[in-house]
């Protein structure tokens, strides 16, 4: 089966192709044809993602993004297709709301010959509303001029299933799992623990009760004037002054010589409560009432005395919230007996969460299988969203009446 995915719930405009085999047990998927456009840039001036320039930005990018997976695919054939006026019409009163796509859109189809795929499936939510339409009915024109059949995504379960893959030479293969499944979802949207016992049937068993953590790095870093996005600019300070104090050849290192780190002390919200919910706005007032006290310290200090003091504050925020993820999933497995964790979510990429789950899980759960994504699948992209598609093509779950939903929900919440 070939799928053809769009995913458009934030700010990258991806499409992939891909050819998938196998049934729920064993599955493999072969990458014919991934395009990716990031509007990171465009959204700095913003400190931000800005939703009503999200959109733009998708409608002006989905034909060339999906005609670069087409070639890739080598399913890029040009020949003229006749459209009769009746289709036009269909397909301007679904793309009414998309003006900046219409144009090019009827463009593409007129000039390319119909793909070779099967179904075209599409993210629904959760995501910004305004972006998701744009997919959504980017999808819906395409289903309907290609007479293909069209399958909603929930993009959280995107990121649990893209996660289970493993890398086989060029293709990704899902198999041989083991249940229950409980899923770690870290992103700048959500902080969720869910629990898989059957396949695709989801439970709530955990989340945030305030900031999800990829937003709580991202006002952090604000706070401490580090530009959009801030996740990765605060691992890399973290990393920087991890590796300074690692470095016993250096006793006179900048680490050292601003009180080895013991002013920058934050909380580990609910830590040691018995509930697998997690909390993260009281650690970013902390980093708040901690930068009040740096501009004490730095009375008459030099400016790179405040750069070594924010690579503290940098290293401790990261270490609290790889310590808070890395506790509440541990009472979850041990609540829930799960035999397999995945770790999905832009955060995942985290290299400092990575490091502390695979060595706290070979130490304190080794019968447990721990499955974290590559790098490139933990951001969102739309090879996750075809292969989630996959299997609810396997379900025949297509789609007749697909709306977006901001705050699509995965899984029915349980009280453990």
């Amino acid at each position: 089966m070939k799928i053809l995915a769009i995913e458009t719930s934030c700010d990258e405009t991806a499409t992939a192709i891909l050819e998938c085999t196998g049934d729920e047990k064993s599955a493999r998927f072969s990458i014919l044809g991934n395009a990716l456009l990031s509007q990171v840039e465009i959204h700095k001036e913003h400190g931000g993602v800005f939703p009503a320039l999200a959109k733009r930005e998708h409608a002006k990018n989905l034909v060339p993004i999906l005609e670069a997976a087409l070639e890739e695919a080598e399913l890029l054939h040009e020949d003229a297709q006749a459209i009769s006026g009746e289709m036009r019409a269909k397909i301007a009163a679904i793309l009414a709301r998309e003006p900046g796509l219409s144009e090019t859109f009827f463009e593409f189809v007129s000039e390319c010959e119909p793909p070779e795929i099967d179904v075209i499936v599409v993210t629904a939510g959760p995501g910004l509303e305004p972006a998701l339409w744009v997919g959504i009915n980017f999808a819906r024109a395409l289903a309907l001029v290609w007479n293909k059949p069209l399958i909603a995504i929930n993009h959280m379960e995107g990121h649990i299933l893209s996660a289970l893959a493993s890398q086989q030479g060029e293709a990704l293969l899902i198999e041989d799992l083991k249940f229950p499944i409980l899923a770690l979802l870290i992103s700048g949207g959500h902080t969720e623990l869910v629990l898989m016992k059957k396949w695709l049937e989801y439970e709530l068993i955990g989340q945030t009760r305030d900031d999800a953590v990829g937003e709580a790095f991202d006002k952090v870093a604000r706070m401490l004037g580090l530009p959009y996005p801030g996740g990765p600019k605060i691992s890399k300070l973290s990393e920087s002054m991890r590796r300074e104090l690692l470095d016993v050849r250096r006793p006179t290192s900048d680490a050292g010589r601003l009180t080895s780190n013991t002013w920058a002390k934050l909380p580990r919200p609910m830590i040691d409560s018995m509930t697998c919910d997690f909390s993260f706005a009281g650690l970013k007032t902390a980093v708040l009432y901690l930068l009040k006290k740096q501009d004490i310290l730095m009375n008459g200090r030099p400016s790179v005395d405040r750069e070594i003091l924010n690579r503290q504050i940098a290293h401790e925020f990261e270490n609290a919230v790889a310590e808070v993820l890395w506790k509440k999933t541990a009472l979850a497995l041990e609540q829930t007996g799960a035999k397999t964790l995945v770790i999905g979510g832009g955060v995942s990429a985290n290299t400092h969460i990575r490091r502390v789950f695979k060595e706290k899980m070979a130490l304190d759960f080794p019968a447990t299988n721990l499955q974290i994504p590559a790098s490139s699948l933990s951001t969102d992209n739309a090879i996750m969203i075809a292969i989630a598609g996959y299997y609810r093509a396997l379900q025949k779950e297509f789609a007749t009446d697909l709306r977006a939903d901001g705050n699509l929900p995965l899984a029915t919440h349980k009280t453990l």
